[in-house]
């Protein structure tokens, strides 16, 4: 696989750093996670179980390997810092300062191995006046201006449906990591990334700061052209209240649609610009839609070249044929549903080892691997370097 004999050290937490490691675990890295002393990682507690694991945690810790380590304590920093030592990529997400507390920050590891490439995962990056702020996914989408043009049908500011800054994150640390590892191969020098939610959402924007930066301005939202102000690039409800999607706002999808519903009358009034030059074909598009039940609308839109979709609830996405046939979602040998490897290759495709390890179920292998002796292992552990199981 793509990513075999690359060790990751992973000290994050919760979403974006381990969806990060995962990502590259499902391609062959050694991934291990060191766990907190108290507890272990968060998202083991988080949300509904099977067979006494979370979905959270089994979603984000599959081929992973755990120690629980106290990096409070002199013996467990020491054995973090050996891990360290051996690790070609180590990834963080604390908030800005605690690493350094804790005696693992990138400098010293540096000093120690100036081939590390190391990255650190925060809300609003290691440098400016918010560095220091608390914030999780919400927070860093209210600031970046996210939140105020994701709108419900009330108008109002709405909690998106993803945690849109954990997930941009994680993929672009993923990216900045193995462009540093590329790098590496080339001139053997590591390197550090500081990569920041808050940057990651000002960075996804470049289609929807038109009036901000031409005018100086904040948009209409309800007039762009991705955020409804296109008749054809909006959600319509059905008459048995669920909804459906018309995606793309090209002329020649207007046609075909609106040629079938026997109102070429409207096509012309398609045509940019988006905004209240459209409501014509808004309202009847919402009037024609409430008439028949989503069912119907999947049905009639069959034969139609557009760009229409039902609004799936996830249980339904989960069964969707698309997703089914992309290997999206698969079957351990129990029967039970775990997402699929995004990243598909045609030579060395990722593979799924579908059990995530129990907390500080490394332990001992790893301290071996470390070239502790089994009475230091056994002095590690009694002095609680390994933290509470």
């Amino acid at each position: 696989m793509k990513l075999e004999g690359v060790r990751v050290l992973d000290l994050s937490l919760f979403l974006p750093g381990p969806f990060m490691t995962q990502m590259m675990a499902d391609q062959g890295a050694d991934v291990i996670k060191l766990e907190p002393a108290n507890g272990g990682e968060p998202n083991r507690d988080i949300g509904p179980r099977r067979d006494g694991v979370s979905v959270y945690f089994a979603n984000t810790h599959r081929n992973k390997r755990s120690i629980q380590v106290n990096l409070k304590s002199d013996a467990g920093r020491e054995l973090a810092l050996r891990l360290a030592d051996r690790a070609d990529v180590i990834v963080e997400a604390f908030r800005p300062g605690v690493i350094k507390r804790l005696g693992l920050d990138y400098d010293t590891v540096r000093a120690r191995h100036p081939a590390v490439v190391y990255a650190s995962l925060s809300a609003f990056g290691q440098t400016g006046p918010y560095s220091g702020k608390p914030a999780h996914d919400l927070a860093t989408e209210a600031y970046a201006g996210i939140l105020s043009a994701t709108l419900g049908f009330d108008g109002k500011p709405a909690i998106p449906a993803i945690p849109v800054a954990d997930m941009l994150t994680a993929t672009m640390g993923l990216s900045a990591v193995l462009m540093a590892l590329l790098r590496r191969e080339r001139t053997g020098q590591g390197d550090y990334v500081d990569l920041a939610m808050m940057d990651s959402l000002i960075a996804a924007v470049p289609n929807s700061v038109g009036s901000v930066f031409a005018e100086g301005k904040a948009p209409v939202v309800k007039n762009e052209r991705t955020w409804g102000g296109y008749a054809m690039y909006n959600i319509y409800e059905t008459s048995d209240g669920r909804y459906i999607v018309l995606g793309a706002s090209e002329m020649h999808f207007a046609e075909a649609v609106l040629t079938k519903m026997a109102r070429p009358d409207l096509i012309p009034l398609c045509a940019p610009p988006p905004g209240p030059n459209q409501e014509p074909v808004r309202e009847f598009f919402r009037e024609t839609f409430a008439r028949q039940p989503q069912a119907y609308w999947v049905d009639w839109f069959r034969d139609v070249d557009a760009a229409f979709a039902p609004v799936n609830d996830l249980r339904e996405a989960m069964d969707d044929v698309q997703v089914r046939a992309r290997d999206m979602v698969v079957a351990d040998s129990h029967g039970r549903e775990h997402l699929g490897i995004p990243i598909k290759f045609r030579h060395e495709p990722g593979h799924i080892e579908f059990q995530a390890p129990t907390l500080g179920e490394h332990n001992e292998s790893i301290a071996l691997e470390l070239g502790y002796s089994a009475e230091e292992i056994r002095t590690l552990r009694q002095s609680g370097a390994f933290g509470r199981l």
